[in-house]
């Protein structure tokens, strides 16, 4: 069998890059090994976490309300019934994805692919499904097999009672007592989904900082709520030794606290992601692979081997579904000739916890290591009326500006709702706009979009809803 374009994965960077291709016209042939599109966050990842953290944020706000005299009963809690619902929500998504490739006439085969050479996919038969073909020849190929969660031998179950990030999202009980091993975004996640439901959750993290590498200001008010809701907060702690008994699960920890034996009805484990790049067949072509292993690419998508390319989480990080989607796109585009090439000035983060953190372009903590001299200008949610309206106050929006352009080269907003705000920061990065830019466009009024405005006023020394007069001005 032939095709023009073979895209090996159905993630969001693989269906992105395949129906492009089919609508610029080219012969398109998808590879993936599962029975559905959507790939990882689809189907396992992005959005069934969205849908049950939206389950929490109900619960959590409808306890809000006692603030203003309202008062519910206690939820009851049928998870049955939400795995029902949030598989609806997935089947509903991955049924829509079919019928765009089947209306933009994409080849779909179901196998597991490798590489044979530089010019043919070796194709074998996944599950009971029969193989129909066992070779595709292409004239490009686009690698996007995304990442699976890093796996820890030592914390294996033969009950199942240790997670990993698709295990939690099952929803398979509501344990009494949930250790979440991984103080990052997935474990975060999670953690807050069955605090709502119901679980005493703890978690240990190995570093001294939940998020790392996320900047501290953004990070202190999150950490400051999950402190309330969680039942403990382990940082530079590690598990050094678990041992099922019964029903529970014995955890030895490693770090500055009392009890160093403790037991659980389930443990989380979150620690990382990595490529699935091993069994590609890489070895059978020019493409490189570094040594976390993650293949290495141009500013095209293009790996060292001309006809093959590598987009999304198996080409580096951020292992983000909205990267993969965009670096999808570049490749079909330059193997359609087109001058395109993958460099953003500004990729968005979320962390979707309660409070949500997002950020887009340049950090404080990429300045530092860098070297790099910015001018930083927060507004704090306290001196927002919406903020206060909805009892939100603990957000904060921040600016990175260059001192010599003083244009925006980084934002960071922690509260409710950051993921939402973060779009425009986006573009503002992405179009080079002056921080004066951002106060000439007028916001609207009571919104959480005029915390943008407020801190590039901040900056100016003429913020309207705060006293910081500019130094020197």
């Amino acid at each position: 069998m032939n095709t023009q374009i073979a895209v090996v994965g159905g993630g969001p960077g693989g269906y992105a890059a395949a129906f492009l291709a089919a609508d610029l016209g080219m012969d398109v042939t998808l590879v993936e090994r599962d029975k559905n599109l959507g790939g990882v966050c689809l189907q396992r990842g992005c959005i069934p976490s969205k849908a049950l953290l939206h389950v929490a944020k109900t619960i959590e706000e409808v306890a809000h309300l006692a603030d203003w005299g309202v008062a519910f009963a206690r939820p009851a809690i049928d998870p049955a019934a939400m795995r029902t619902r949030k598989e609806k929500v997935v089947a509903t998504l991955c049924g829509g994805l079919e019928q765009l490739a089947a209306k933009r006439k994409v080849g779909m085969i179901r196998a597991q692919a490798s590489l044979q050479d530089s010019r043919t996919l070796k194709l074998a038969a996944v599950g009971n499904d029969p193989a129909k073909h066992d070779r595709l020849r292409f004239e490009h190929c686009i690698l996007a097999t995304g990442s699976r969660p890093v796996r820890i031998p030592a914390l294996d179950s033969p009950t199942g009672r240790v997670m990993d990030s698709t295990a939690a999202l099952s929803l398979a009980e509501v344990p009494k007592r949930l250790l979440v091993v991984g103080g990052g975004y997935i474990g975060l996640e999670l953690g807050s989904v069955y605090a709502a439901l119901g679980s005493r959750v703890s978690v240990v993290e190995l570093t001294g900082h939940l998020l790392p590498g996320v900047d501290r200001d953004l990070v202190r008010p999150l950490q400051r709520r999950l402190a309330g809701k969680f039942a403990a907060i382990h940082l530079e702690t590690k598990v050094v030794a678990l041992a099922e008994k019964g029903e529970r699960i014995e955890v030895t920890l490693d770090g500055d606290l009392e009890q160093k034996t403790q037991h659980f009805d389930r443990l989380l484990v979150s620690v990382g992601r990595r490529p699935n790049s091993e069994e590609l067949g890489l070895e059978n072509t020019r493409a490189e692979v570094d040594e976390r292993g993650f293949v290495a690419v141009d500013s095209r998508q293009r790996t060292a081997e001309a006809t093959i390319w590598a987009i999304g989480d198996v080409a580096g990080e951020p292992m983000l579904a909205h990267k993969a989607a965009h670096q999808g796109k570049v490749a079909v585009e330059a193997i359609a000739g087109e001058a395109s090439e993958f460099l953003p000035k500004a990729i968005p983060a979320v962390v979707f916890t309660d409070p949500e953190i997002a950020w887009a372009g340049l950090t404080e903590t990429e300045a530092k290591q860098q070297g790099r001299k910015v001018e930083v200008a927060r507004f704090p949610w306290a001196a927002s009326g919406r903020a206060q309206a909805i009892g939100r106050t603990e957000g904060m929006t921040k600016w990175l500006i260059d001192p010599a352009g003083k244009r925006v080269v980084g934002c960071g907003i922690v509260g409710a709702g950051a993921g939402e705000l973060i779009g425009e920061a986006v573009l503002a990065i992405e179009l080079g706009a002056a921080v004066r830019d951002v106060i000439e466009s007028i916001h609207p009024h009571p919104t959480l979009t005029e915390t943008l405005a407020g801190a590039a006023e901040v900056h100016c020394g003429i913020a309207t809803d705060v006293y910081r007069p500019k130094r020197n001005a």
